[in-house]
Order: C-alpha cells, then sequence, then structure tokens
C-alpha cells in the first residue's frame, strides 16, 4: 500500500526536483571512498547515479569486476527506479542482491543492528512530513527517537535519512550528501545540527553559488562527514561557482585547508560562510549585554490572512466599480509598497491612485440579509465565484469577515530582497501576511527605533537569523526579527525626515553610514574597523542571496 502511495508522487517531488548530477556523484564517490575494501551504502539509490559512480571509483582504485560484489548496497523504495539501478550495476557483473527494493528504514530496522558501513552516500528525498507515508514514517520516526531525537510533523524526510545513515557508520565512517541548504538555517533542522556537530569530528560543506536545480529554487549542499578524526577537527565550507569547478577540486587540499570551530549549538549555520574573524566579531556582539534583541523593545505579529485576496484585496478602480466605498480599509499588501521608513496617508493615497491593492473588503460583521445592499451584491458574486469555499473563507461565522483586523504601530519586513527595513504606520492601515505587525513595548520614541534599525550590526545579524530559499528573497518568521539584536539611538541630532527622504531614493549605504556614526561608533564605541566588518559582513551574506537571483 505505502509502495503504490509513493509511486504516485511525482518523480521529481520524490527527489525534490532532479537527480543528482554525475558530477556531483563522481566527486562525492571519489571523496568518500578512499580504500577499496570500504562497504558503500546508498540508502535512496534511485536510478543508480550513486551506484555507477561508486563502481567506478573503486574500478579506479583496483577493485576488479569480480571483487566488487559485496562492497556496494544500493536501497530505493519505488520498485521502476530500483530495476534501472539494478540494471546498470549489472553492467558491471553484480547480481540483482545490490539493489534491495524495499524501503529504508525497515531494512535498518529488521537488521537488528547488524548492517554497519565505512560510506554513506546519497541524496535523500526532499519531501515534507505529508508527503511521507506513514507506514514508514512511524518506522523512521521511532529510529530517531530511540538516537533521543525529536521528530515532528516540520521534519522533511531529508533528517531521518540522514541522521540514522549516520549512525550506521563505523568508527572511522564517512558520509556524503546533498541535502537542501535550509539545514543552515530553518528551525526543524536545529536538532540535526546539534546531533551532526556532536558526531562528527569534521564537516566540509560544499555550496554553489548558481543553484544546482534551478528549476525548483531549492539550493543544496554537500555534505561531506568524518567520524573520529584525530586532526583538523571543525567545519569549512568551500564556495564554488558551478557544478564545472567540482572537477577541478583537489580532494587531498581540501582535506589539508583551515577549519573553523564547530559549535555545539541550535544556533544557524549561515555564520559558517564567515571569515574566523568575522565570526568571532558576532560572537562578541551576542554576548553583549548593552545590545538587546528586538523582542525586548517590540512585539512581531503575523499580517491578516484573507483566505482570498482575490476577493478581498481591491484597487480603487474596483472599488468604485462596485460602489463599496465606506466598506474597505486601507491595507498593505507588498513590501513595495512601502518608499521610506515612515508610511503616511500621502503613501497610501499613492499606492491607491497607483491602482494597487489597497484597499480591504471589510463590511460591519453582520448576517449576510442585515447588510447594504452592495455588499450584498458583492459578497454574492464572492459565492458565485466560489470564493466563499477556500478552508480560511468556510471556517468563519461570516466568511466575508477577515479577522485580526489591527492597525500596528509599524511594518517590517517578511520578505527582504536588498535590505531590512522597519516602517512607521501614521494611518490607520494593516498588512497582510506578507508583511509582519509591529507593537511597540518600550516609551522609546518610534522614530528612533525606525532609525536605530538601519545599521550594519542589524543588517549582519539579518542575513544570519533569517532564512533564503535559493530565489534571493530573505524570508522571516516573527520570532526572527525578534531574535535580531537591535542597538537603539540614545540622544541624537539625526534628522528623520532626510534619513526618510534618503530610504526613498534608495540611498541605503548613505544612511547606513549616517546611523553607524552615530549609533555604533559615537554611541556604542565600535572601532570603525569593526563597523566595516559587519557592513563587509552583511554584503558578503546579502550578495551570495542575491546571486541566487534568476
Amino acid at each position: 500500500m505505502a509502495t503504490e502511495i509513493i509511486e504516485n508522487i511525482d518523480s521529481k517531488k520524490l527527489r525534490g526536483g532532479y537527480y543528482t548530477p554525475q558530477a556531483i556523484t563522481d566527486f562525492i564517490c571519489k571523496w568518500a571512498i578512499t580504500k577499496p575494501t570500504q562497504k558503500v551504502l546508498e540508502p535512496s539509490c534511485g536510478d543508480g547515479n550513486f551506484i555507477e559512480s561508486a563502481i567506478r571509483r573503486f574500478k579506479e582504485l583496483g577493485v576488479s569486476e569480480k571483487n566488487l560484489f559485496g562492497l556496494i548496497k544500493g536501497i530505493e523504495l519505488v520498485e521502476n527506479e530500483a530495476n534501472k539501478s539494478k540494471a546498470r550495476a549489472a553492467k558491471y557483473g553484480l547480481n540483482s542482491t545490490t539493489i534491495l527494493n524495499t524501503d529504508f528504514f525497515n531494512y535498518i530496522s529488521n537488521a537488528n543492528g547488524e548492517a554497519h558501513f565505512d560510506v554513506v552516500v546519497g541524496n535523500p528525498p526532499f519531501i515534507r512530513y505529508q508527503n511521507f507515508p506513514e507506514e514508514h514514517r512511524e518506522v523512521a520516526f521511532k529510529m530517531m527517537e530511540e538516537m533521543n531525537l525529536k521528530p515532528n510533523k516540520l521534519t522533511n524526510i531529508w533528517v531521518p535519512f540522514l541522521v540514522i545513515s549516520a549512525s550506521k557508520l563505523n568508527r572511522f565512517g564517512k558520509l556524503a550528501m546533498v541535502i537542501p541548504a535550509e539545514l543552515f538555517q530553518v528551525k526543524y533542522a536545529a536538532e540535526t545540527r546539534v546531533f551532526l556537530s556532536k558526531f562528527f569530528s569534521r564537516i566540509t560543506i560544499v555550496t554553489f553559488k548558481k543553484l544546482v536545480f534551478a528549476d525548483i529554487q531549492q539550493e543544496i549542499v554537500l555534505m561531506l562527514c568524518e567520524k573520529d578524526v584525530t586532526t583538523n577537527k571543525g567545519i569549512r565550507v568551500l564556495e564554488l561557482n558551478n557544478l564545472s569547478e567540482l572537477n577541478s577540486i583537489e580532494v587531498s587540499k581540501v582535506q589539508k585547508s583551515d577549519v573553523k570551530v564547530l559549535e555545539h549549538s541550535t544556533e544557524k549555520w549561515t555564520k559558517y560562510f564567515l571569515d574566523e574573524t568575522e565570526i568571532q566579531l558576532l560572537r562578541k556582539i551576542k554576548n553583549d549585554t548593552r545590545i538587546k534583541p528586538c523582542s525586548d523593545i517590540m512585539e512581531v505579529d503575523v499580517g491578516i490572512v484573507t483566505g482570498r485576496n482575490e476577493f478581498f484585496m481591491l484597487s480603487k478602480e474596483l472599488v468604485s466599480k462596485w460602489k463599496l466605498k465606506g466598506h474597505t480599509t486601507k491595507v498593505v499588501s507588498k513590501s513595495n509598497h512601502f518608499k521610506g521608513i515612515v508610511f503616511s496617508e500621502e503613501d497610501f493615497e499613492n499606492n491607491s491612485d497607483d491602482n494597487c491593492p489597497a484597499h480591504l473588503f471589510l463590511p460591519e460583521n453582520k448576517e449576510y440579509s442585515l447588510l447594504p445592499k452592495v455588499c450584498r451584491e458583492y459578497i454574492a458574486y464572492g459565492e458565485e465565484m466560489g470564493f466563499n469555499t477556500g478552508y480560511k473563507c468556510r471556517i468563519r461565522k461570516n466568511w466575508y469577515i477577515t479577522p485580526s483586523m489591527w492597525s500596528p504601530d509599524a511594518f517590517v519586513l517578511r520578505q527582504v530582497g536588498d535590505y531590512p527595513k522597519l516602517i512607521l504606520n501614521k494611518t490607520n492601515a494593516s498588512s497582510t501576511d506578507t508583511i509582519h505587525r509591529v507593537r511597540f513595548k518600550t516609551k522609546v520614541k518610534p522614530e528612533n527605533i525606525a532609525l536605530s534599525y538601519l545599521n550594519s550590526l542589524t543588517f549582519a545579524f539579518s542575513e544570519i537569523l533569517g532564512r533564503s530559499y535559493g530565489g534571493g528573497v530573505l524570508t522571516f518568521e516573527p520570532t526572527e526579527i525578534e531574535e535580531i539584536p537591535l542597538p537603539l539611538l540614545g540622544t541624537h541630532k539625526i534628522d528623520f525626515k532626510k534619513i526618510d527622504t534618503l530610504i526613498r531614493q534608495r540611498k541605503i549605504e548613505e544612511v547606513m553610514d549616517i546611523i553607524d556614526k552615530e549609533l555604533l561608533i559615537k554611541q556604542l564605541k565600535f572601532s570603525e574597523s569593526e563597523v566595516q566588518m559587519l557592513r563587509g559582513i552583511w554584503k558578503k551574506l546579502a550578495g551570495r542571496r542575491n546571486g541566487r537571483k534568476n
């Protein structure tokens, strides 16, 4: 039954995109397989790319075809793919028992502790919890729990593949896998980061400036992990431009290159893209009691969820067409609707005049029959179009009333392209869930908070605490915004209107020069070189993610 479910999942979805390019499988096998007697496991071998690369690698090491048997074990749940893998292995004289058409987790569970390997290679499926058939998920999660790990409904299937495979390595074993770069930054992978940092002595991460799987906007990394090494323990990141550069890497030189201290913490690993001196500066700032997180200053919450923007979000033209003036409220739905660091009535009117969807349909919260005729007509149109049948709408008492309609003190960008921004709200507008809403918790002047947000320290930490999935955009959950360090300006003579004007003119670095000089150098006594380093960290990490835009 479960196999049928897997078979019905689109093959690309099952792999999170595509099977692994040969350049990657060849490189991984060259790095991981260094002795002619190593036992190799591929836990999700698909159509056999890694299997064939492993065979070729053994032949490079002088292993004859007759001696290949027993060195490689491939597992694949999907029968059609397993058959392809068997056919490729058969070309080298390996019989069908090299590839098993079964579930990896049941295979390991039924081995009763007998399955151990010197090398694990692979590209585990990148699929979400809900697409992970329950029969296999239960076994995988039980095995993780036996390892004192705590999987949950956010756990992607690649996580149990990674950690359970690692647990089956011999003492000096190596694991080399293609893993989504979200390992670096998502909260559900925090426990996995801790596990890896404790389980392996040395981790090398190979990343690419250009997306390997561009069609799916999924950034991947190559995880090269080693158990029980005696020297050069820690973590290193090797960044390449593209796949073709893999061919020029000398593995022996990589193994001797410097590593950074690998912390056994749940912190995001984005920081390991930085130099050791940059990491040390960030650690120093984290321990500086003068600098508080945003959570001390503000409460960040999601924007409203209409349930069907097509119906609820109206342009000025549509408000006029349906005669709904007086039955809408102001709303902001896109980051580019904010031009400065204050959102004024004039800004709202400009958005409205540009025919942006700046008006949210919001009649009185009454029964349909008690509403004005123009509202009933528009609601009837919505029902005719089926807008009321979506989940968010149909669970409401009155489907046409959007809940949580409050106007915040400020807005903060949920998705960041160029740089983070806090925008003071001088209207009674709210925002959709593309923009977070802010309530201030302090008596500090709001203008001071908005100005303080525009500094190199806060920008640098934003890049580390946010998440980027491959398309260049930095995304934040409300709690991630609240974690960002935000030093506050004391008494100063900075002209708020001038800064707002410069932001509208897109002169962000000129603004940062002004704020950094007053806040970081004059008031907090950071050296100019430290501030330059913080600016450099922001530029380096922002440039890295923006380089992935198509």
